[in-house]
């Protein structure tokens, strides 16, 4: 008798627990297409975001450090962002951008450290420049004659929209490299040599 009660309360245990493995499996039977972009949505609601871009290319690490705005169906270039102004390229304070080594942009050796990344867009082209007072509001504090570098790009545009504001860093792995900026349909690009 206690060796049918035994079986039986065995039998009940492996029941339950195989029961309760398909319930709690993880297996989504919803569709990952929708919840991302249902966080997406909300994530594109909110005005701008703190976010930041790491990556290396041969021996130096760069770290960006911004806030990134949304799209949000506004007219971004001569709108939004005017033509022909300094821009923080993000949103709040100047974005930040450190290079853990020297690198060189355009023949220039940028020493180790921390600058502000500021752009002045124009419709056919654009300033990039890398700044020493890196700790500032927006371009309130700007001031030209502490660049360290500025060059002129051409943007590219017309390409997939990217709704919010977002920071690449490209290792082309022959020891050069770019920071790549990409919001609505545009994208710049601020190619370096590590050093």
């Amino acid at each position: 008798m206690n060796k049918l009660i035994y079986t039986l309360v065995l039998g009940l245990l492996i029941i339950s627990c195989k029961s309760n493995q398909s319930e709690h499996s993880g297996h989504e039977h919803r569709e990952p297409e929708a919840a991302t972009s249902a966080a997406e949505k909300s994530d594109n609601s909110k005005k701008s975001i703190p976010r930041e871009a790491h990556g290396n290319v041969g021996d130096v690490h760069i770290s960006m450090y911004y806030h990134s705005p949304a799209v949000r169906e506004r007219v971004i270039w001569g709108g939004l962002v005017p033509f022909g102004e300094v821009w923080v390229t993000g949103a709040h304070s100047a974005t930040n951008v450190e290079f853990s080594k020297a690198i060189k942009i355009a023949g220039t050796t940028i020493p180790k450290g921390k600058y502000a990344f500021f752009t002045i867009p124009e419709q056919d082209h654009w300033a990039l420049i890398l700044n020493k007072n890196w700790e500032q509001h927006l371009t309130d504090d700007y001031d030209q004659k502490e660049d360290v570098i500025r060059i002129e790009v051409t943007p590219e545009t017309e390409k997939p929209v990217t709704e919010r504001l977002t920071y690449t860093i490209e290792d082309k792995r022959d020891g050069s490299g770019a920071i790549h900026m990409s919001w609505e349909k545009l994208s710049v690009s601020l190619p370096f040599q590590a050093d």
